[in-house]
């Protein structure tokens, strides 16, 4: 049951994460946007002279941050500057991520459940579901981190100037290419983050989706079948969009950001990132991108339990 649950876990998150990855990106682009540029030799908000008359002082007006767009014009935006097959920038990256991720993070969480269900029920108790989801997930996002890394920095690469842009190829690419200018520790950057997205997100979509589940058998509402499969799997989605898309948001920037050699990072780890990101932007920016997070979350999920409970 341990080696079938990686394999039926793995397949069907792939499946999954290829055929949302559109929205995956477009989720990406509205994370960073309103992002705080590197700190520059900025001009300084007034200017004082002195003249005949006396001291004189002349403001210079901060300029306005950029508009805020959503999911919908940040699409037909990528689609109209990069062409449509921008919108699968970095699904080799999604590819790599779901097979060492997801596949690790589904099986050892089907191994617990067999090991702590109630064996004349088969039930397991939401405590024990949670628990699992939480250690299965924090495994499975230390396993999968440097594609997490390669697949953000694919997907955020478009929004760059030409001049800036790192065009990596591939994921291969990516990943030989951090280690080759910024270090094999680069593979791991905002690995803590991923490690606390991961366990909020196994632990809300895996547990969430085996409670409704069993909520709606019990109470007879459906039976067993595919409309009680996408019916669970999209209330598991939204819980899972809602635990997870403020640490995602923070990993998205931590993971993004460029480190200059000699100079100091845009942010010296998750909880200063949060705070200026809070600071420049509002609570608010922490849920970010949150239409497409739930707009691909739903279907991910949907497609991810269905195509298991189908295998």
């Amino acid at each position: 049951m341990g080696i079938k649950g990686f394999v039926e876990g793995g397949i069907a998150s792939i499946v999954a994460g290829s055929t949302t990855h559109p929205l995956d990106l477009i989720k990406v682009r509205m994370q960073l946007q309103g992002e705080s540029p590197a700190p520059a030799a900025a001009l300084r908000p007034a200017l004082a002279f002195q003249s005949a008359a006396g001291t004189h002082t002349i403001s210079i007006p901060s300029p306005p941050p950029p508009p805020r767009v959503g999911p919908i014009a940040v699409g037909a935006r990528i689609v109209q500057q990069e062409g449509v097959a921008a919108l699968f920038s970095g699904v080799s990256a999604t590819v790599l991520r779901q097979t060492l991720y997801s596949t690790t993070r589904m099986g050892l969480y089907d191994i617990l459940k067999q090991k702590w269900s109630d064996p004349r029920s088969g039930n397991m108790p939401l405590p024990q579901k949670i628990t699992a989801g939480l250690i299965a997930g924090a495994i499975g996002a230390a396993v999968g981190n440097p594609a997490d890394v390669a697949m953000v920095r694919m997907q955020a690469d478009g929004r760059l100037p030409v001049a800036q842009r790192r065009n990596y190829k591939s994921v291969v690419d990516a990943i030989q290419r951090m280690v080759r200018d910024e270090g094999v520790t680069s593979l791991w950057r905002g690995s803590s983050l991923t490690v606390n997205r991961a366990m909020l997100v196994t632990a809300s979509q895996l547990a969430s989706y085996d409670q409704f589940k069993e909520m709606i058998l019990e109470k007879g509402v459906m039976k067993d079948g595919l409309g009680t499969h996408v019916t669970a799997s999209f209330a598991a989605g939204f819980v899972a969009a809602v635990a997870s898309n403020p640490v995602d948001v923070i990993k998205t920037r931590v993971m993004n950001m460029k480190v200059q050699p000699g100079e100091a990072p845009p942010y010296n780890g998750a909880l200063d990132c949060a705070l200026k990101t809070v600071r420049a932007e509002g609570p608010m920016a922490l849920y970010k991108g949150f239409i497409p997070t739930v707009s691909r979350q739903g279907p991910f999920t949907v497609v991810l339990f269905v195509t298991l409970e189908q295998e």
